[in-house]
């Protein structure tokens, strides 16, 4: 059983309110993290109308190359009833998803139950899917409303500090405790110290300047993509992170 299939059932909504699905996922007035979502049926290889591959009367189509197809194609076989496709999607973006999560709610328990509401969103908005713009313009859309809305409801409670000395750092990819004796303990600390500044920092931001850093310098996305996610002008994006990066500057002066 995949992933996402195993997860929804445990699903819950980091504020304690439960959700219900909205007729636009970009647009809902409140998006929580659902619970109780087991009974929606993304079950590996039943069909829309309920029957499994392989029982009468239901044709097995040869093998597709989802990694041949752009990603908006291959949403639209999840439109026409094709699970496996849609499981190819959530294998391909849970990673920056979860990235782009923890960034915002930074607690990964919770990081992970929003990815989980993100691709939900994604598979009860199936029906109604276009590919008017890039499939990852609107899946950040989601995630970006959902994020948003966790944030607001959030927002008087603590993140998640604790910290491993065997934890791997986000952006270096590298331990505390290194072993090569490139870095001595107090300069590891010293780095993390850094790090965690720029982290909070960071949260801090106004909203949109947020979300338009954790898009552009964590998630690799260029202006226009940015752009499209936020649905603003390419020059007004521009000027969003260039009010960002000067204030990150500012506030991290003592540490450059």
């Amino acid at each position: 059983m995949p992933y996402f299939t195993r997860k929804l059932g445990s699903s819950r909504s980091a504020s304690g309110a439960a959700s219900q699905p909205a007729s636009d996922p970009q647009l809902s007035p409140h998006i929580g993290v659902t619970t109780g979502v087991s009974s929606v049926a993304i079950d590996r290889g039943l069909l829309p109308g309920g029957r499994r591959h392989g029982e009468a009367g239901v044709h097995l189509a040869a093998p597709v190359s989802y990694e041949a197809m752009v990603d908006a194609d291959v949403m639209l076989r999840v439109k026409d009833g094709d699970d496996a496709a849609f499981e190819y999607l959530v294998t391909k973006f849970r990673r920056p998803m979860l990235s782009f999560m923890y960034r915002m709610a930074r607690n990964s328990a919770v990081a992970e139950e929003l990815v989980q509401e993100i691709f939900l969103r994604v598979y009860r908005s199936r029906a109604t899917y276009n590919a008017e713009a890039k499939f990852s313009t609107w899946l950040y859309r989601i995630a970006t409303n959902l994020a948003v809305n966790h944030a607001r409801d959030t927002k008087h409670e603590k993140p998640e500090l604790s910290v491993s000395l065997d934890e791997r750092d986000s952006d270096t990819g590298q331990t505390l405790d290194l072993a090569d004796g490139t870095a001595s303990a107090e300069q590891a600390l010293l780095r993390r110290e850094r790090l965690a500044a720029i982290r909070q920092h960071v949260h801090n931001l106004p909203e949109r300047q947020r979300l338009a850093v954790l898009m552009h310098k964590y998630q690799g996305m260029d202006y226009r993509q940015i752009a499209a996610v936020l649905k603003l002008s390419e020059s007004a994006t521009k000027s969003l992170l260039f009010r960002a990066y000067e204030t990150l500057r500012e506030k991290l002066k003592d540490f450059v």
